[in-house]
């Protein structure tokens, strides 16, 4: 079995170095010859966007495939790819033959310049998701999802999502044992399941604060368990609550608790993934009981938290008991 991933002029380095840590592993671990393969149009070294050169192997060289990859990249070496004609009908052609085929980030910019991604569903990098469901209106764009499967055809996120598609391809070739352990080996604190957002409510609650609220975001990710009503957060931050409720929804777009919920069922929809029991990610989480967390929780996500538990966390790590 072969991996191919293709690079051009300007990618960024982690979406290929991601994945490509995650095959290589696979193929290390079950000593069966698995090769992985980076590419390019003509060759040689390649320098990303970082400036760190990569050696390729040249696409008329590059073997038969059973996986295969454009990476993500922006600005002018992008652009240039989509418009490279001759690798575009290299890559339809290898598509075709290869078992699976897809991109990381905003190598879907490439995939649907080259007309592979018509009438399908696909995932990029939610600040290009945008453009690229304009640019090409006939491609679903998911612009929440980590990774998406849509067939044969799997794209990806940004970044560290490519490394979330990689371990699910892995898992699905050799089963949840071999995808846990190399998570491990890459110290990741959680495997993310496809349908995880991208852009977590903490993250965006900090990037709206503009350092104001910053420090009390992050109090509240680590202390979710505790009491966290208007009184106790006004308090910390030494505003009356009436000022604080106004000040932190000017701040954030949302109310102190509809924030304080949303980071609640999200670290809830982590620890379910990993496999924790429902009871107990009712308490970690700071809801009053299973029942306010299950209600909660299945009016936010349409689930209750056993079946999405059920559904996911086979695809993050074995259950806890």
């Amino acid at each position: 079995m072969r991996t191919l991933l293709l690079a051009f002029p300007g990618f960024q380095l982690l979406d290929l170095s991601g994945p490509a840590a995650v095959f290589g592993a696979a193929a290390e671990a079950l000593g069966n010859g698995h090769e992985v393969v980076t590419i390019s149009a003509q060759g040689g070294p390649v320098v990303s966007s970082c400036g760190v050169a990569v050696v390729t192997v040249p696409l008329a060289a590059s073997g038969a495939v059973d996986t295969l990859l454009v990476v993500g990249g922006d600005g002018s070496g992008l652009e240039a790819l989509m418009e490279d004609r001759e690798t575009g009908e290299w890559f339809r052609a290898a598509a075709d033959e290869a078992r699976r085929y897809g991109s990381i980030c905003t190598g879907a910019f490439a995939l649907a310049a080259w007309g592979l991604t018509r009438g399908r569903r696909v995932a990029t990098h939610w600040r290009s998701a945008e453009r690229l469901s304009q640019r090409f209106p006939e491609t679903t764009v998911d612009a929440d999802a980590m990774f998406v499967e849509d067939g044969a055809l799997w794209t990806s996120a940004g970044v560290t999502a490519g490394i979330d598609m990689a371990l699910a391809m892995v898992e699905r070739d050799y089963g949840p044992r071999l995808a846990n352990a190399i998570a491990r080996r890459l110290v990741l604190s959680v495997r993310r399941p496809g349908n995880q957002s991208q852009y977590s409510p903490l993250l965006r609650a900090q990037a709206k604060a503009a350092g104001r609220y910053a420090d009390l975001v992050g109090y509240i990710a680590a202390n979710l368990g505790r009491k966290l009503d208007v009184e106790a957060l006004s308090a910390r931050v030494r505003e009356t609550p009436r000022s604080f409720h106004r000040n932190f929804r000017e701040a954030t777009g949302k109310t102190p608790a509809a924030f304080v919920t949303a980071a609640r069922l999200d670290r809830a929809r982590t620890l379910l993934g990993e496999g924790a029991p429902v009871k107990a990610v009712a308490a970690v989480c700071g809801f009053s009981s299973p029942e306010h967390f299950t209600k909660s929780f299945s009016g936010a996500f349409g689930l209750s938290p056993a079946a999405w538990r059920s559904l996911h966390a086979t695809a993050s790590a074995p259950p806890r008991r």
